[in-house]
């Protein structure tokens, strides 16, 4: 029998330097095969025997204990069916630096005095220290860190590929250290090793205010190099007293502003044996801790793809260079221009009246009201914003800005006289190296332009966390997250890059078990003070329980529940806590004795709400200060509800019986009181708006008998708004769906390919290339508001996924072990297919409506179950391969008059581009 493949470690495919000393192994099973029923694995020597088990994902070891440095070579076979199977390819995979005791080197920060550290942005530092290899070597490894970003070169030579390391993080609790191969880098003799440092979100600008030094106010290196000789012996060299640090070409560097650089103070063979710099001074030892020190379960940040100019406007003493996709990195520049030139790039998402570059959609303007004078913890907002300029100091130039990112697709290109920019730019996309795991595409043009929208705003908002935008504050607000990371674990494999944010979202908790709005924090507590917008809002909190809990079903990943359970507890605690202990001034106003269900009504507070909800502007409202009065309490006890229900199901995973019950306990008495407080004797909701009976219908609160009241006064919302989405932030992802699922398919359709603002089809007819944050975020003079690149309305193209083409999870098949393939046509679509790469292998469901012949075509992997559910209502349970059905139209058809906009894609392109 065929062996098992797709061999992985925890969540990698590629593990170098991992600090996890009992790693979890998954593996495919061979094609072909029903189900597994046993396993034997064998690593570095150690044989776990057959194993009568049909687990093959996140399969934790069980062997003897791994050193430090150490390789480790593993292998399995399986037992199926079809007896037993070959043994995989063997895989491989090095655990790094597993004890405080293995670092040998020292931290260090370069020489600056106290007015330097106190100015902001700073200049990149150039560190470098000398070593000598007098042996033949067989195997060098270099682990390194820093306080902000940093970038190493080896006898001058970039080290590795990664961009923007060690990544953000919560740093006083989590600093993530990589680990390089520099085996071939070495020479024999004098060696140099050297780093430029900058800030990064360790001392630069970080979130909406731009705070700077938010994390500390001095950057720092930690670098180890090990070198195993061929005759086994062990040298280790690494940072300490005797390196030294001085400056180079860049000048200014910080994520959000962007980089000075300054080519005419390039040091040549700063980092190369055979020189020293005559100028550069001692470094300072510093004394920061190693316990933090861990590896990311994360992929890291790389340079992804390269796009070029779709075209050039010539506006004589500038060029705005459209890249026709908006995106989140930088520009490269390869050109013959004269030298002493300074050339000036400037980012933007959107042109303005004049055909130029504009950044007044993303400016922030400080929160005391002023444009001019700005409050001290707002400075930084009048400083230069996704600027980046370059001096050159020669005929060729070749420059990409590395120590800062930037969200655009147009550029303003400033002092470059005879510069061809359609030739000599380039666009650089970079962020987290995720693993693509999903596609779709249907016969409708709009949709798949739509989908790839969604896709775009995605890939722009990971880079390294999961942010809000990349532009103006690139913060890790919750909320997002909490509503997109179901959409996005079928698009890429985000399980340990959700797993690493969760960690820092833990960490940093309040001991109230309060969450933070953004993780890691970017606002300083001095800012939520001042405006009153504590930390702990429903539906952003909640992310605590809810992301673990997406996660846990799409990757099957039981151990992320068991290390999330003090923080998920936490969160629904303090919501209860909140909901016992005080009561909004309205209602005690009205009620002045609380009744009985008083204490499960979360109604206090600071919430976000339903943010952005069209109020006729298309942008929504999002007064801050109407927030703070409000009262949020059907919001927010609907999510103490779905919070204390999810917990309690992930209790019962992980067999906690007690808590189980209490927090099941805990939800019902939650929907009790929504339902006494919210929902009228006369089946009407107390708050009569779309997103109040989307929530109700998703979070399961009205009960059976009166949904079908419910649903209708939502379709008659829905009507009375012309047919358009009325939903803001945290409802839009749940209206298709909702709508869906209680018999409104056509509706859902309709709303899906409304082409009249507020719809997303407005976005795609308006050159959208990523999801708007408003609903009219280029509106109908061509003004852009707000960003344009926010993934959150996207997450509507899971009803793409999930009902159109019909690839369901469900809440007892993790990891799509057992799934739902259910397509529901509609909407005047002739076609659509799915693909999604599941941790056990490629699912995919395709289906054709040609005249009265409905056919769909399903694919499913070996050890998993799908319930195929046609049209018409028939039921087919299967097991393991390919098939096609044929089933009657029934209501197939669908979409009530909508018909399929002219599309250029053919069945075939669409299986050529899946």
């Amino acid at each position: 029998m065929a062996s098992p493949t797709e061999l992985r470690v925890e969540h990698l495919a590629v593990a170098l330097g991992i600090t996890v000393s009992r790693p979890r192994f998954s593996w495919r099973l061979p094609a072909g095969s029903r189900g597994q029923v046993g396993y034997q694995v064998r690593a570095n020597g150690w044989d776990s025997g057959r194993i009568d088990s049909d687990q093959s994902v996140l399969v934790q070891y069980s062997g003897p204990p791994w050193r430090s440095g150490e390789t480790v070579t593993w292998t399995v076979r399986v037992w199926t069916e079809l007896g037993a199977s070959d043994w995989a390819t063997p895989a491989s995979f090095e655990l790094g630096l597993l004890e405080e005791a293995d670092w040998l080197a020292t931290w260090i920060e370069p020489s600056e005095s106290a007015q330097e550290r106190h100015q902001t942005p700073h200049p990149a530092h150039l560190l470098r220290g000398g070593f000598v290899v007098d042996q033949p070597v067989e195997r060098a490894r270099l682990y390194v860190t820093a306080h902000g970003i940093y970038e190493c070169h080896l006898n001058g030579r970039r080290v590795g590929d990664l961009e923007l390391t060690p990544g953000f993080t919560s740093y006083g609790a989590t600093l993530q250290v990589q680990t390089y191969d520099v085996t071939d880098m070495l020479q024999p003799g004098e060696n140099v090793l050297g780093a430029v440092l900058s800030d990064g979100w360790f001392r630069g600008q970080v979130g909406g205010a731009r705070l700077s030094g938010h994390y500390g106010d001095a950057v720092a290196l930690l670098a180890q190099l090990v070198l195993r000789s061929t005759n086994g012996d062990v040298v280790h060299f690494g940072t300490g007293p005797d390196w030294l640090s001085g400056f180079g070409a860049i000048r200014q560097a910080d994520l959000i502003q962007g980089e000075v650089v300054d080519l005419r103070l390039d040091v040549p063979g700063w980092c190369t044996p055979g020189t020293r710099p005559s100028d550069w001074v001692p470094v300072r030892v510093a004394a920061h801790d190693f316990s933090r020190l861990c590896s990311s379960p994360s992929p890291p940040v790389r340079r992804i793809e390269e796009l070029a100019p779709v075209a050039v406007i010539d506006r004589g003493d500038r060029q705005v260079v459209d890249f026709g996709q908006n995106f989140n990195g930088r520009i490269r520049l390869a050109s013959s221009v004269r030298s002493g030139a300074t050339l000036t790039f400037t980012h933007g998402e959107a042109l303005g009246d004049d055909g130029d570059v504009t950044l007044e959609n993303l400016a922030v303007s400080d929160p005391g009201n002023s444009n001019v004078s700005y409050e001290p913890e707002f400075a930084n907002l009048a400083l230069p914003f996704q600027t980046d300029s370059v001096t050159l100091a020669g005929a060729d130039v070749v420059y990409e800005p590395r120590h800062t990112t930037h969200g655009f697709r147009y550029v303003r290109l400033e002092g470059a006289e005879g510069l061809d920019a359609g030739h000599d730019l380039t666009g650089v996309v970079v962020h987290t190296d995720l693993r693509r795991t999903g596609w779709f595409e249907c016969s409708d043009e709009r949709v798949n332009r739509l989908h790839e929208a969604a896709v775009w705003s995605l890939r722009s908002n990971v880079c390294d966390i999961p942010t809000d935008c990349p532009t103006r504050e690139r913060a890790g607000w919750t909320g997002d997250w909490q509503i997109f990371v179901s959409t996005a674990a079928f698009l890429y494999d985000v399980a340990g890059f959700s797993v690493k944010w969760l960690r820092d979202l833990a960490v940093e908790q309040r001991s109230s078990g309060a969450v933070n709005h953004c993780v890691p924090n970017t606002l300083s507590d001095a800012i939520v003070e001042k405006f009153g917008v504590a930390h702990g809002a429903a539906g952003w909190g909640d992310a605590a329980v809810l992301v673990p809990w997406e996660v846990y079903r799409a990757y099957g990943d039981q151990e992320l529940l068991r290390e999330q359970w003090t923080s998920m507890a936490a969160w629904v605690e303090f919501a209860a806590d909140a909901a016992r202990s005080a009561r909004h001034p309205t209602r005690t106003a009205t009620r002045p004795v609380p009744a009985p269900h008083d204490q499960f009504l979360w109604d206090t507070g600071f919430h976000w709400g339903e943010w952005l909800e069209p109020d006729g502007t298309g942008t929504g409202s999002a007064g801050v200060d109407d927030l703070r009065e409000a009262d949020h309490g059907d919001v927010a006890t609907a999510y103490l509800h779905l919070s204390a229900r999810r917990l309690g199901d992930m209790a019962e995973v992980l067999g906690n019986r007690l808590e189980k019950t209490h927090y099941h306990a805990l939800a019902e008495a939650t929907r009790k009181a929504w339902m006494t407080e919210f929902f009228r004797p006369d089946g009407a909701l107390t708050r009569d708006t779309q997103a109040a009976h989307v929530r109700a219908l998703a979070f399961g609160l009205v009960p059976p008998t009166a949904r079908t009241k419910a649903v209708r006064r939502l379709v008659e919302l829905v009507r009375a708004a012309g047919t358009h989405p009325g939903t803001g932030f945290l409802a839009t992802p749940y209206l298709l769906p909702v709508l869906a699922d209680h018999g409104q398919l056509d509706l859902a359709y309709e709303l899906l390919l409304q082409d009249t603002e507020p719809s997303w089809l407005t976005m795609i007819d308006r050159g959208a290339t990523t999801i708007w944050e408003a609903w009219n975020g280029i509106d109908t003079t061509g003004e852009a508001h707000l960003s344009l690149n926010h993934y959150s309305k996207g997450a509507v193209i899971s009803f793409l996924h999930r009902h159109v083409a019909g690839i369901q999870l469900l809440d007892d098949g993790p990891a799509y072990r057992r799934f739902q393939i259910v397509p529901q046509p509609g909407g005047g679509l002739t076609w659509a297919r799915a693909v999604h790469v599941s941790p056990y292998g490629r699912i995919e469901s395709s289906w054709v409506l040609d005249g009265e012949r409905f056919t769909v075509n399903v694919l499913v992997p070996a050890g998993t179950t799908a319930d195929v559910v046609l049209p018409c209502g028939k039921r087919i349970e299967f097991v393991q391969g390919e098939a096609t059905f044929d089933s009657p139209l029934a209501n197939a058809r669908g979409g009530k008059g909508h018909r399929a906009r002219s599309s250029s894609f053919t069945q075939r392109r669409a299986e050529e581009a899946l």
